[in-house]
Parts: structure tokens; sequence; C-alpha cells
């Protein structure tokens, strides 16, 4: 259920249709228990030894797009990115074509404030819908509460992404769906597709970018076990038929004190984890960023 398609198992499982069904499912969680909302899993590693608590899965009406007649494009927390550029553009309305190169869903673009191609979230979503799975509180909050920053919100571990709604603009159908063929065509030959990765593991820091970072350190091709990083572009790490989700961790911390020590950059993981790993010390050098 990850892109990186390794870890072990969860102790429960559950996926949900509607809120409701999600409002009943969290009354039964206690406190004490772990909770994992997972969306498309383009961004998460989960430990070899699985994850213990509850992973949610949402479904049904949290995949659903709707675009309003005022251009209003509604959609549910666990839709699919690509697809919501692509409804956009159906509808022959222009701004969030960016979508189409990120394979996340609604919630996980909240919650990191994704963007891309000359756009992000922040400039886009008009309000969001939360609910707090400790409470049971749902509440709707407008984009300035947010406090989006690059690759940032405010957005807490117990804040659950039930839908958003984001601003378009009207134009012809054609040209966002040339939009669209342009950034997947740039995905294509920038990033390595057809590989088990979880996208860009490092945020860029101000005024450089990871990748040639990593690039520059000499990285390329690096590796732990059954990981490398990407010769195509380094801020992508690479598993093969081999790796276990260790050897990522590893390679994630390796890279960052490389790439630290010879630039005095410390760089700061995008990638989630979930579930316990055996740290190597990598993890403890440079814990300050310097810039």
């Amino acid at each position: 259920m990850t892109t990186y398609k390794l870890g072990g198992a969860a102790d429960w499982f559950v996926e949900v249709e509607d809120e409701e069904h999600l409002v009943e499912v969290l009354a039964a969680v206690t406190n004490r228990e772990e909770v994992l909302v997972l969306g498309r899993g383009s961004n998460l590693l989960i430990a070899d030894a699985g994850y213990r608590g509850l992973v949610i899965r949402l479904s049904g009406e949290f995949l659903k797009i709707v675009v309003e007649p005022d251009g209003i494009l509604s959609a549910g927390g666990a839709a699919p990115l690509p697809r919501v550029a692509r409804a956009g553009a159906d509808a022959g309305r222009c701004g969030l074509e960016f979508y189409a190169g990120i394979p996340g869903t609604v919630g996980g673009a909240l919650k990191m404030n994704a963007g891309g191609h000359g756009s992000d979230t922040a400039t886009r979503l008009l309000s969001a819908r939360i609910l707090d799975r400790r409470t049971g509180d749902r509440r709707d909050r407008t984009a300035d509460m947010f406090e989006f920053a690059y690759r940032h919100s405010n957005i807490g571990p117990d804040d659950i992404i039930v839908s958003a709604r984001f601003s378009t603009e009207p134009c012809e159908r054609t040209t966002a769906e040339k939009r669209i063929r342009e950034i997947t065509r740039w995905r294509k030959e920038h990033q390595p597709g057809g590989t088990f990765n979880a996208g860009s593991v490092f945020k860029n820091p101000p005024d450089a970018a990871a990748g040639r970072l990593i690039d520059e350190a000499g990285l390329k091709g690096y590796r732990r076990g059954g990981v490398a990083v990407s010769e195509m572009h380094a801020n992508f790490l690479i598993a093969d038929e081999h790796a276990s989700a260790q050897n990522v961790w590893d390679l994630v911390w390796a890279v960052r004190r490389r790439v630290g020590e010879s630039t005095g950059v410390w760089l700061t993981p995008e990638i989630r984890f979930a579930g316990e790993f055996e740290c190597t010390g990598d993890e403890l050098t440079g814990l300050e960023p310097t810039r």
C-alpha cells in the first residue's frame, strides 16, 4: 500500500467509506493507540516490523471530486492529485494542473503544502474540513488558518482532512490539457519512473536544490543494501527487489550526513516514517540545520 512496497503489517487496518463511518471508527480507538491515515503511500516508509497501531484508509466519498458551477473544485481528502488536475481540465478550469505531477492525495497536499511547476496548495486552497481524531470535532478552516510555508502547514498529527475546496479560473479545456501533458512529460524526462521510490526524499533548502547538493557530494549511485541514490535525479532513492525498509532509512540518514559534512547544509527529510527503525548514528549528526 506504499509506493516503496516495503515494510511490515499493521496491528489493525480499516477502510472507511464516509465521514460518519470515520467518526464511528475513531470513537472505538483509545487515546493510547497510534493511528495512521494512509493516502496513496507515495511519501511514506513503513518499518520492516510493521506499525503498532491502526491504519485507516479513506475511500468512498473521500475520493469524490466535483467542480461547482462557480468554478470551485471540491475534493475528498483521499482524492488523488492527478485526478484533481484532470477534473479541473475536463471542466474547462485552470489553476490545478500542477497537481498532475504529484502522486499524492488532497490530504497529503494540505499537510505538506504540495506544489511544483510554479504553484502550490497554499495558492489555490480556499478552505478545508478537518476532523480531530481525539475529540471527534469537525470544523471548516480557511486557507489563511493553515500557516502554510514551503512544504509545511500547521496540520497536526490528530487532524484528518475530510475534504477541501480550491479556486480555479475559466480557460479552454485544451489549454489545461496541454499544460498537464507538459508537466507529465517533464516528470518522465527528469524523474525515475517505473521504479520503487517515494518521490523527493529531502526538502529543498533555501536558495538550493536538494538533488543538486546530493549530486555535487558525489552520491549518485550511493547505496545501502537494496536501495541506491538515483542516477537520474539524486533526490530520489530507488529500491530493488532485495531492499528492506531499514535500507531506505539507513540511506536517507547517510546521505544527509554526507551532504552536511561536505557542504554545511543539513537537509530535512520530506519522506514520512512510520514504525520503529534501527538507528545507525547518522541520524544524530547535524540536528540543527545551518541554513
